[in-house]
């Protein structure tokens, strides 16, 4: 007799994918905001620390320079012991009666003498030290403005760094909900799978979407805490803080007179134009070193013991001073009109720099809000889609494939929308930075 058939099973159930995302990292204890961060930074930021340091060490030229001008004062102290005491007789008179002549010894060199002595000096008249005082001066507001400029490109740094964190966490979410969503299809493409309603090859499409969108929320997670990190690092502290999302970056309403502004306010021109004045005192101070310098002076000294000359003894003075030094001051003067040249180069480089900065930055900024625009729109369509195409597939009308290439599509365009955005920020701030306008 014929075999009886065996009546065809249902395919067995697929089991369930065990979670592979790891667990989110612990809350953090505090909030800190766009402002806490930048004044963290300005008061524990090492490297804003060390350009302050910088700069005390630069403004002690100026105190230097002054020294020359102000009152010169010198104190000593002696004390000498000879190997003998040496005197010498003198005749001090004659006795009118006995025509005796009275002698009286004169210590010569005392065998032990201690001696103190004050010298003081002051300059009244000289041009090149005046001169020197004012380039001292004008190179002090040079370095303020360089520290200045080296601030605000930190702060622009952490400000940066902060929106950068921002906009992770904000795709952290975003990888969150996708991976809700992919975790949904494949239960829906399961039960379907289970009921014979669709082949395996759905159910694993669903498995694999599920499986890119666990690796896709995991590589959002150590980036967001990458940078978390970095920004803990710019403020010298633990990264146990959540930040928030920033305002956008509030530009002038004019941005016809950015350019001008640049000139006015970026610190790096501001030193480029205190280094040509402080290059121009200089070489003043060079020329007028033909001129003689007009000092007084003064001399005390006082000894335990009198000399010849007595035990006190002052004396003051002035004195002029004209010199020759066989060249030096003509090699230091065309030196000096040299860096006159330098300075006014670097200035007019420093200022064509800035118009250009701000150009590009204002065209950046346009495209880049342009970019973020039409990435928020198609963000838009594509959740839209997504929802239609799963809504479809639910009643029967979509397949596996068309479901997942919109899960796909709504991935690329949501991780689009958060990139477009945060460079529309960043190129905001590239504004303000080129125009020299306070991230504060």
């Amino acid at each position: 007799p014929a075999p009886t058939p065996t009546p065809a099973q249902p395919p067995a159930p697929a089991q369930a994918a065990p979670p592979t995302v790891a667990p989110p990292p612990p809350a953090a204890t505090t909030t800190l905001t766009l402002d806490d961060a930048l004044r963290i930074a300005g008061e524990r930021n090492h490297d804003i620390k060390a350009a302050a340091a910088r700069l005390r060490q630069a403004e002690q030229g100026y105190w230097k320079a002054l020294s020359g001008q102000l009152p010169q004062i010198t104190l000593g102290a002696t004390y000498t012991h000879n190997n003998e005491n040496l005197v010498f007789p003198f005749a001090f008179g004659q006795d009118p009666v006995t025509n005796k002549v009275t002698f009286q010894n004169v210590p010569v060199l005392p065998q032990d003498v201690l001696q103190a002595t004050v010298d003081a000096s002051l300059v009244l008249f000289s041009p090149a030290l005046w001169y020197g005082i004012q380039s001292a001066s004008r190179g002090d507001d040079s370095a303020r403005q360089a520290t200045e400029n080296a601030r605000r490109s930190i702060l622009f740094g952490v400000a940066q760094a902060y929106y950068g964190v921002a906009s992770l966490r904000r795709f952290v979410d975003t990888s969150q909900q996708l991976l809700e969503i992919a975790q949904r299809e494949e239960k829906d493409a399961r039960v379907r799978y289970q009921a014979g309603t669709i082949a395996k090859v759905g159910l694993l499409r669903a498995e694999i979407d599920r499986a890119r969108a666990e690796q896709d929320l995991q590589r959002a997670r150590n980036s967001y805490e990458s940078a978390r990190l970095a920004l803990a690092a710019l403020l010298d502290r633990p990264a146990n803080f959540e930040v928030v999302d920033p305002q956008e970056p509030r530009l002038p309403p004019d941005p016809s007179k950015l350019p001008e502004a640049a000139l006015r306010d970026r610190p790096d021109v501001k030193s480029a134009r205190s280094a040509l004045d402080s290059a121009i005192s200089n070489q003043r101070s060079q020329w007028t070193s033909y001129i003689p310098s007009l000092a007084a002076f003064g001399h005390w000294q006082d000894a335990n013991k009198p000399g010849l000359t007595g035990a006190e003894l002052w004396s003051v003075g002035l004195s002029a001073q004209w010199r020759f030094d066989g060249g030096l001051r003509e090699a230091n003067i065309r030196e000096a009109d040299a860096k006159v040249r330098e300075a006014e180069e670097t200035l007019a480089s420093a200022e064509l720099r800035a118009k250009l900065e701000v150009g590009q930055a204002l065209l950046d900024l346009d495209s880049a809000r342009a970019n973020a625009q039409k990435a928020n729109e198609q963000r838009d369509l594509a959740a839209e889609n997504q929802r239609l195409v799963d809504v479809s597939y639910r009643a029967g009308s979509a397949t596996a494939v068309e479901q997942a290439d919109a899960t796909a599509q709504l991935r690329t365009a949501e991780i689009a929308q958060t990139t477009e955005t945060l460079n529309a920020q960043l190129a905001a701030l590239r504004v303000l930075q080129a125009a020299g306008a306070d991230i504060r």
